[in-house]
């Protein structure tokens, strides 16, 4: 679980954050919504101490990131997978040797041997066994993003961030890409959070949403709820698109 604070970040005098409440929970997707300059990524870099916030607390299972000494921030970072939004794959590595990165910065001391074995369980759970010795430029842009998220939890992580993570992708790889995600959570017991933009990702697995508004937490629920809430901000924000202004239609029809 990661729970913030009451977070405010500035830059300069331009207010990003103004108080963010929030818990995301664990075994859940818990889902960060809104509009580009609404404070997202920003929050997810305070989250990930890139940033530091000027006020309030973000805490990993009851313990306080500020509080946290050096060796303990190195430990914290050993528990977190990162899934970048174009995946960030090394285009000269193949796909094991991408997947074994993070494994060779902090399992130094393990025989080739094992580290090999690690990197097959995981391209196996994504199932991209056959794809292991080929480059990134050789697998479609859905495989290259399951590299991603194969490298993303190589290390057994407690925490996983999601930035963007159906970027490029056709709707039908960006739901495969969803539910991989979701399955991993909850597979693996993760607080997992994702950042998206994706109206189908809150459907698929908006399982605890953050919508953010200029700074500020507008609203939080579930997928359930987002589509049945009567709070005119964020049904301005979810139903701006035809399609699901006419799926909004057809729920209050009753259809």
């Amino acid at each position: 679980m990661i729970e913030i604070k009451n977070l405010h970040k500035s830059f300069g005098e331009e207010k990003i954050l103004k108080g963010i409440d929030f818990v995301f929970e664990t075994g859940k997707t818990n889902l960060i919504i809104g509009q580009s300059g609404s404070g997202k990524s920003v929050l997810l870099k305070c989250m990930l101490g890139l940033f530091t916030p000027e006020e309030g607390t973000i805490e990993y299972d009851g313990n306080a990131y500020s509080n946290f000494t050096d060796e303990e921030k190195r430990a914290l970072r050993q528990e977190i997978g990162m899934l970048f939004q174009g995946g960030a794959l090394f285009d000269s590595m193949t796909v094991e040797e991408n997947v074994m990165f993070p494994l060779r910065m902090f399992t130094k001391r393990k025989k080739k041997k094992d580290l090999l074995e690690r990197v097959g369980e995981v391209l196996d759970r994504v199932n991209l066994t056959d794809a292991a010795k080929k480059f990134p430029a050789e697998i479609s842009g859905g495989m290259q993003k399951r590299v991603a998220i194969a490298r993303a939890i190589v290390n057994r992580p407690k925490y996983l961030f999601c930035d963007e993570p159906n970027s490029g992708l056709d709707p039908h790889t960006a739901t495969i890409i969803d539910n991989l995600i979701h399955e991993l959570t909850v597979e693996y017991d993760i607080t997992t959070v994702v950042i998206t933009h994706d109206m189908n990702s809150l459907l698929e697995i908006g399982e605890n949403i953050a919508f953010l508004k200029d700074g500020l937490l507008a609203w939080k629920g579930d997928k359930s709820q987002i589509f049945k809430t009567d709070d005119q901000t964020v049904t301005d924000f979810v139903y701006s698109s035809d399609l699901f202004k006419k799926v909004r239609e057809a729920q209050q029809q009753g259809l």
